[in-house]
C-alpha cells in the first residue's frame, strides 16, 4: 500500500470515528497532495508524498514558535496537535551517527569521482548526493550540518 492510500484510508477511519481534528489534518495532507499532482501533472509516489509531510510539518513547527511567542497558547495547541498526526506518515528516521556516516561515505565517494579532495565550494554538488540518497530518510537540517562538517575536516 502506498502512502498516499494509506492517507486515504486513515481519512475514511478518522470520518467513522467522527475525529473532526485528526480528519482536518489528513484533508489538509491529501489537499497538498492533489495540488502537486495537479500542478506539476505528475503521480505523487512515496517519496514526494513523504517530501510533502515533512514541509507540511515545517509550517507546523514554524506556526507553533511563532504563535508561543504571540503568547496565543491555543493556537499553538492546535498546530502541535496536526504536528502529531502528519509525524505519523514520516518513515523511520536515521540517527545523527547514521546519517553523520551516510554524509562522509557520500563525500568519499564524490571525492573519488572527481579526482581530487572535496572541500566546502563542493557543498551544493555534495547536498545533491546527499539529497538524493537520504530524501525522507533524514533531517535535512541535521544533513545540511554533517555535510558542513564533513567539508571543513
Amino acid at each position: 500500500m502506498t502512502l498516499k492510500e494509506q492517507i486515504t484510508e486513515d481519512m475514511k477511519t478518522a470520518m467513522r470515528a467522527k475525529d473532526s481534528e485528526r480528519l482536518g489534518t489528513i484533508r489538509l495532507l491529501l489537499s497538498a497532495i492533489k495540488q502537486k499532482e495537479v500542478d506539476e501533472r505528475v503521480v505523487v509516489d512515496d517519496v514526494m508524498a513523504v517530501a510533502i509531510v515533512d514541509k507540511l510539518i515545517k509550517q507546523r513547527k514554524d506556526s507553533i514558535e511563532a504563535f508561543e511567542k504571540a503568547e496565543r497558547k491555543d493556537l499553538a495547541d492546535k498546530e502541535a496537535a496536526e504536528l502529531l498526526v502528519l509525524q505519523a506518515y514520516l518513515p523511520a528516521r536515521l540517527s545523527l551517527d547514521e546519517v553523520t556516516t551516510e554524509v562522509k561515505a557520500i563525500v568519499a565517494t564524490l571525492a573519488a569521482e572527481m579526482g581530487r579532495a572535496v572541500g566546502p565550494a563542493d557543498m551544493g554538488k555534495v547536498m545533491g548526493a546527499v539529497k538524493a540518497q537520504l530524501a525522507g530518510k533524514a533531517d535535512m537540517g541535521q544533513v545540511s550540518a554533517a555535510v558542513k562538517a564533513a567539508l571543513a575536516s
